[in-house]
């Protein structure tokens, strides 16, 4: 999260921001459908970026970010803090600390989704150029594509019905003692018709699901499952 360090540092310094900059300390940012910005940032206080805004980077520590329909950003990163996408949105990367991620129908991010204690929601029509991937916290796609990998340590994964992972997914093995005895295992279900390229690694014990109409690569350190129907 080195950006939204930067951003408070910034904001704590009271340092005078160039261009179209927007920065606020200890409350809510909200920019007008429309306009376009440059770098914003918070600290103590949300972000809101309504329809059709164009904005370079977008940082918060302990406020959510939302962007809107339609909206054109670069890097999306918070620490203590949801982000969510509208429909349509284009955004480069989006990076989550203690906070949950969702990503709008038929929207695009270019890069990869990283959330670490929180899910990932792809919705329909959604695409990621890079990898989806967790620490704590669920992966669900609802009809969308994924050009990397799927990657988690602690969360269930849902490849929805129609949906695309081009370059497999990997399930880490926690790195804490800790983690090894009291963790449940991770629920992995790849639904109708769903493609998942490549290689398919599980480093823990899973419960994997595999619809009987879905297309996977190689499977290693589990046994699919195989369902009919909607879901296992």
């Amino acid at each position: 999260m080195r950006r939204a360090l930067a951003a408070a540092l910034i904001c704590l310094s009271l340092a005078a921001h160039a261009n179209n900059d927007v920065s606020k300390m200890n409350g809510a940012i909200r920019i007008e459908a429309g306009r376009a910005v440059g770098e914003v940032s918070s600290v103590n206080g949300s972000i809101r970026l309504e329809e059709g805004v164009t904005a370079d980077d977008v940082d918060t520590v302990n406020g959510a970010i939302h962007i809107g329909a339609r909206a054109r950003v670069g890097e999306i990163d918070t620490v203590n803090g949801s982000i969510t996408l509208d429909e349509e949105t284009e955004a480069r990367a989006i990076e989550s600390v203690n906070g949950g991620i969702r990503v709008g129908r038929n929207s695009r991010v270019a890069e990869d989704v990283t959330c670490v204690n929180g899910s990932i929601s792809l919705g329909e029509g959604s695409s990621v150029d890079g990898n989806a991937e967790t620490v704590n916290g669920a992966i669900t796609l609802d009809r969308a594509r994924v050009g990397g990998r799927l990657k988690t340590t602690n969360g269930n994964i849902t490849v929805g019905a129609k949906s695309h992972v081009a370059r497999g997914m990997l399930v880490k093995k926690p790195s804490f003692s800790f983690f090894n005895r009291n963790s449940r295992k991770p629920r992995i279900v790849i639904g109708p018709e769903a493609i998942v390229e490549g290689t398919l690694e599980f480093e823990r014990e899973v419960d994997l699901y595999v619809s009987d109409t879905a297309r996977i690569g190689t499977v290693r350190g589990a046994n699919p499952i195989r369902f009919t129907g909607d879901r296992p």
